[in-house]
């Protein structure tokens, strides 16, 4: 099963669910399982039983924060029974993630540049958030960067250090978390001026992270020598081949291979995934091609488990196409399959019997 989260209105009511078939890259559409509103990022908690959504909001009620919800997983329907709801402490929550252990969910708000953690019971359910970490700062984009914009927060599952995106401060916020909430970690990482990190994943080796930029569609590539040693930003390069026009398309999503030999990142606006090759000496990337998502925005994708195929989720029109990957070159290849949902947003696989056990942040990209 594939969960897909959207923005609701212009027909969406919430979350959909679809059935994939990951011999022949089939999907079938199995209808709306949730009502609830701008479900826009999802993740998955390790054991498979519980999903849990933001509610892309500046209030709930007459509160001026977001809101996550928790919802357990009929395993075999793919419907969704609403468990509880927590506030984000935070406007415009837009990313969130589970640890691998299980015991806490990460949320970015992006609306208040803030970041919050909402511990688990052992069912699942949410319990209230014990305080909010404000970022603060600017960057040179005076349109975009008047202010913090946490975008994203992901697990680094070598180390369980918390690794937060603020497109607002071309920053990576590094976070230790313990009973008491979010303490930062210095120093945080920096991307160039003006590029706006929004999304990030790790080699499976754990050794380097690659950032998706959004503002300038550039990604940049950071190297440790191990787990104990800090990041170092060692490459960024464009999303974009040359010559392509920059004015209206921003950068999406960024996912890696499990194989650890390709990266992939989303262009909105180009409506392509830029593939790299990453070099098995020293991580950098090199560009091997664009190709279109036959769609538009594609402000979301996911990867098969085993690496096979490629599912990209089009907001703009209103579909998720499927590519087959190639194992040798890693480019895409489109199967003529496309599935209508309105305003998809955010793709989450369910595990399937046999499919590979993922590391923390394939749940949470």
């Amino acid at each position: 099963m594939v969960f897909i989260g959207t923005y609701t209105g212009s027909g969406s009511k919430g979350i959909y669910v679809l059935r994939f078939a990951p011999d022949t890259g089939e999907l079938r559409d199995t209808g709306l399982t949730a009502e609830i509103v701008n479900p826009s990022f999802l993740a998955l908690h390790p054991a498979g039983t519980v999903l849990y959504a933001v509610t892309e909001t500046g209030s709930t009620g007459e509160r001026p924060s977001g809101a996550v919800s928790a919802f357990a997983i009929h395993p075999e329907s793919g419907a969704l029974s609403f468990l509880n709801q927590q506030l984000s402490l935070g406007k415009g929550p837009c990313h969130l993630s589970v640890n691998a252990a299980g015991t806490t969910v990460f949320v970015a708000n992006y609306g208040s540049g803030t970041v919050s953690m909402l511990p688990l019971t052992p069912d699942g359910r949410l319990r209230s958030a014990p305080g909010a970490v404000q970022h603060e700062g600017s960057g040179p984009n005076q349109e975009r960067q008047e202010g913090p914009h946490a975008h994203s927060i992901t697990p680094d599952p070598a180390t369980g250090l918390l690794y937060a995106c603020d497109l607002g401060l071309d920053r990576i916020v590094r976070y230790r978390a313990d009973a008491k909430g979010l303490h930062p970690v210095d120093p945080p990482l920096s991307t160039p001026p003006g590029s706006g990190p929004r999304h990030l994943d790790f080699h499976p080796d754990g050794k380097a992270l690659y950032v998706v930029n959004e503002l300038d569609s550039t990604v940049s590539v950071f190297v440790r020598e191990d787990s104990s040693a800090p990041f170092q930003r060692v490459q960024t390069l464009s999303t974009l081949p040359a010559g392509a026009a920059t004015d209206n398309t921003t950068g999406a999503d960024i996912h890696v291979a499990p194989s650890g030999r390709f990266v992939y990142a989303s262009n909105r606006g180009h409506d392509s995934i830029a593939v790299f090759g990453i070099d098995a000496g020293d991580y950098t990337l090199t560009a091997l091609g664009y190709d279109a998502v036959q769609g538009r925005t594609p402000r979301n994708f996911a990867l098969d488990p085993d690496g096979k195929w490629l599912l990209a989720a089009n907001q703009d029109s209103n579909e998720i196409t499927v590519f087959r990957l190639d194992p040798d070159t890693g480019r895409l290849h489109f199967t003529g399959r496309r599935i209508g949902i309105p305003r998809p947003v955010c793709i989450r696989f369910l595990p399937y019997p046999g499919m590979p056990a993922p590391g923390a942040s394939r749940w949470c990209e």
